[in-house]
């Protein structure tokens, strides 16, 4: 058995926790910065490190990089080139992230042939494209977790803004009320994120005070109306505040995930999630960051489809909820055990693996007899020559594990 322990990266964005991590980790709280996201995977910025018997702590990329076929499996290897394709991550956002989109496999591939032409270093600040890759994501909340993500029904924004009308805004609410089709958002949208900072200055603050006064009268969008408020105080004089107007404004309870395509337009507000990604640092922002923001290119890429954003509990299999996507660079599944149940569970090696306990603390055992113990916080590698291993909680309470796999169809 090949199964290692992990020790893995913490990244230390201003939007972070300091408590999150800290305390999933068992570490002192408060951390002495923020701490946003635990990367477990094979990044070549912040790769995970496995940990063997006797200590000894070799980088991830290196264990892939030096036996691709027995560590991702023939078909995942050659599918990605010897990459591990997916990144796995605890995701704790104290304050709202940037809003983005990610590209699809054909626009990172131009887009970053593009970027090699014109020699813009891969590090660099301004560039869009460091890989040639797509980077669809799944998030999984752990907690209550706030989103916003993809385009609302335009008939309902309409609603929305005529709820907030006034005489700077009535002019933008009839332009999508003729035209309430994803048309119709992209041409409402590219207006606003266009807008010249002057206009924005005049602009903004109407609809932020008419905001309050729907807050006041307890309306109909109270909850939008006061994550456009939040973003507002955050970022002033950020057109990306009024682009909020038009996503869908989520609340996910613990368990209920969403899958981001290429092309949706979101923006995480505020809880602590699970969130595997394909293994990928395109991004594409328009607003509401201090980091690097490009429009036109962001426009190229977002897909003004609308509607409803769909909400993921899982299929159940057993006691194990899958999320499934058409993302062929991973898949998320869900393991969970009551407080007393201790029921063993078998995994059957289906290719590379990571393995999260997020709760309790489970044993893990082999066909030849090895025992791995993993606590709250802790993540182990399974390889894709691995047999299958045998998963059961141990002491008291419930137990959770995720387990992040490569997408059926490349195994």
């Amino acid at each position: 058995m090949t199964v290692e322990l992990l020790r893995n990266a913490v990244r230390p964005y201003a939007w972070g926790s300091r408590t999150t991590i800290a305390e999933l980790l068992g570490r002192p709280v408060p951390s002495p910065h923020p701490e946003a996201e635990l990367w477990m995977g094979a990044h070549p910025g912040d790769p995970s490190h496995v940990v063997g018997p006797d200590g000894v702590e070799r980088s991830l990329l290196d264990v892939v990089e030096a036996d691709p076929v027995g560590q991702l499996g023939t078909r995942c290897a050659g599918r990605w080139g010897g990459r591990l394709p997916f990144l796995l991550k605890i995701l704790a956002a104290e304050e709202p992230l940037s809003m983005q989109a990610h590209p699809s496999a054909e626009q990172a591939a131009e887009g970053y042939a593009r970027e090699e032409r014109a020699g813009i270093p891969r590090d660099a600040a301004n560039r869009n494209y460091p890989d040639p890759t797509a980077k669809p994501e799944l998030v999984c909340a752990l907690t209550e977790f706030h989103a916003l993500a993809g385009f609302r029904d335009p008939q309902r924004t309409v609603k929305l803004l005529r709820a907030i009308d006034t005489p700077g805004l009535t002019k933008y609410t009839e332009l999508l009320a003729a035209q309430p089709d994803p048309d119709g958002l992209r041409a409402l949208f590219t207006t606003w994120i266009t807008l010249p900072q002057p206009a924005l200055d005049e602009l903004l603050p109407e609809v932020l005070d008419a905001c309050v006064l729907h807050v006041k009268d307890h309306g109909e969008f109270d909850t939008e109306c006061r994550t456009v408020l939040e973003l507002g105080e955050s970022h002033p004089r950020d057109a990306g505040v009024l682009a909020a107007l038009l996503l869908n404004r989520l609340t996910l309870s613990a368990g209920e995930a969403i899958f981001l395509p290429a092309g949706n337009l979101h923006l995480y507000l505020h809880g602590t999630a699970v969130e595997i990604l394909a293994n990928s640092d395109n991004i594409l922002r328009c607003g509401l960051t201090p980091k690097h923001v490009d429009v036109p290119e962001l426009l190229r890429v977002v897909d003004f489809a609308c509607g409803d954003m769909p909400v993921l509990s899982g299929e159940p299999e057993g006691r194990t909820s899958v999320y499934r996507t058409d993302a062929p660079e991973f898949e998320l599944s869900r393991i969970e055990w009551a407080d007393g149940d201790r029921d063993e569970v078998t995994l059957a090696g289906t290719g590379p693996e990571i393995l999260l306990c997020t709760a309790g603390e489970l044993l893990l055992c082999a066909e030849d007899g090895t025992k791995v113990e993993l606590r709250r916080g802790e993540s182990v590698w399974q390889p894709a020559s691995d047999p299958a291993v045998r998963v059961r909680p141990v002491g008291s309470g419930a137990a959770h594990l995720f387990r992040a796999t490569a997408g059926t169809c490349t195994e």
